[in-house]
């Protein structure tokens, strides 16, 4: 495929997606795990999140969605992280601070 037609992340961020906000936190649960993030891009097939961390034991899940104390949280690198939309069984958005530090 030629580089001027090929797709990349950047070429296709939206500005807007229906269901999701750009710049809020959500927490996500996937088929496999739990991330939180903000949201900065969707694209078809992925949610591109910064500030982003696995969390690996919730606690209590509705007092996490709530107040976000989580029992162990293992952040990702700075940057940009990309969840494959296909694997999202439910997201909200939150309204505590993301976690960034290790748990």
């Amino acid at each position: 495929m030629k580089a001027a037609t090929r797709k990349t992340a950047k070429t296709l961020k939206t500005k807007t997606a229906p269901g999701w906000k750009i710049g809020s936190a959500y927490l996500i649960r996937t088929v496999t795990m739990i991330q939180t993030g903000r949201l900065v891009a969707v694209t078809e097939h992925e949610l591109i999140l910064e500030d982003a961390a696995w969390i690996a034991d919730t606690g209590r899940f509705s007092d996490a969605l709530r107040g976000g104390g989580f029992l162990e949280v293992e952040p990702f690198p700075d940057g940009e992280v990309i969840v494959g939309r296909g694997a999202v069984i439910d997201a909200c958005a939150v309204p505590f601070s993301l976690p960034r530090e290790k748990k």
